[in-house]
């Protein structure tokens, strides 16, 4: 029996070794677990995964070529939702379907509003929603039609400047710091980066519309999702149909935009990737307006197309209305 303790001993010191290496590799292995978390939409959810990094397992509920405006959420987004510890949201009213998803889903955790700080820019005929039928300016400034989604008066598309953009980054940077304080300094450090490059952008941006005569500076557009960009960068946009991507204007209001490019001698009109290109070609066919590319409003492209990320949409649409607007 004395021959068996020795052996004994080093089994259950071999035990014990076994179990700390275990306990220190599976606990090592859970602390690296990136957080779970959601995004609205896919422009925002591009700036997040700029900040985060590998540090966040993103999921984004309206993908690429989406329309967040007309979104119906699925059964699939309320689970991906219930397991996520931060959602990053637009705000400004513009995800009119997420607080049905946020109670069906039992979601819990952290909400953190990209928007909050911003100065929102009021619409031209404010004050309507999408239940009326904008009986004071006309269908082609209603917010929408008849499906039930407000959007107040607040232009919720503050993300068409890029200095807003830097709010943006900021306001996910902090979010990100407060649901994984382990990883705090990463977060602020990436986001530094980041609206590094999003202020040279800016810089640019407004270089490029300055070098273009004011007079020129006017085009068409679809709906009513560049009015950030036209306050910053001096561009006046015509919008066909409101904030709506849904909404359909009425013939006069139609006529009183064609008769608007006429007069003065708007340059292009253009379509965007989330809405039909149909009413903006019967513009321009009635008035000679050059059709100019794509413009990506609401909504990033697919990858390896153009506009895959804020940046590149945002560049993407410079490129395109500059070349449409020089004389």
């Amino acid at each position: 029996m004395p021959t068996l303790l020795p052996a004994l001993s080093r089994r259950r010191a071999l035990l014990a070794a076994a179990g700390l290496w275990l306990s220190a590799t599976f606990g090592a292995a859970h602390a690296a677990q990136p957080l779970q978390a959601v995004a609205s939409f896919s422009i925002l959810g591009d700036i997040v995964r700029e900040v985060g990094g590998d540090d966040v397992q993103l999921t984004t509920l309206v993908g690429p070529d989406g329309d967040a405006h007309e979104y119906e959420p699925t059964p699939a987004d309320a689970k991906k939702l219930s397991v996520a510890k931060v959602l990053f949201v637009n705000g400004l009213d513009f995800e009119a379907w997420l607080p049905r998803l946020v109670k069906a889903s039992g979601f819990a955790g952290q909400t953190v509003v990209a928007s909050k700080g911003i100065t929102p820019r009021k619409f031209a005929g404010h004050g309507h929603d999408h239940g009326d039928k904008d009986q004071d300016h006309g269908s082609a400034h209603a917010h929408g039609g008849e499906d039930g989604h407000h959007h107040g008066d607040a232009d919720p598309h503050a993300w068409q400047n890029l200095a807003n953009g830097v709010i943006y980054a900021r306001n996910v940077a902090d979010g990100l710091a407060a649901a994984d304080p382990a990883h705090a300094d990463a977060y602020r450090q990436r986001a530094d980066a980041y609206i590094a490059r999003l202020q040279a952008a800016d810089a640019a941006v407004r270089k490029t519309f300055a070098a273009i005569p004011a007079e020129r500076r006017k085009v068409v557009t679809s709906h009513d999702a560049f009015g950030y960009f036209g306050d910053a960068y001096g561009v006046e946009f015509i919008s066909a149909v409101g904030v709506s991507t849904a909404a359909e204007p009425a013939a006069g209001d139609v006529a009183r935009i064609i008769e608007q490019v006429k007069r003065d001698k708007v340059p292009a009109v253009f379509v965007e990737n989330i809405t039909s290109p149909r009413l903006v070609q019967q513009i321009a066919r009635e008035t000679g307006a050059k059709v100019g590319g794509t413009l990506y409003s609401d909504a990033l492209s697919k990858p390896g197309q153009p506009g895959a990320t804020y940046l590149e949409m945002f560049e993407w649409n410079v490129r395109q209305l500059a070349a449409a607007l020089q004389p």
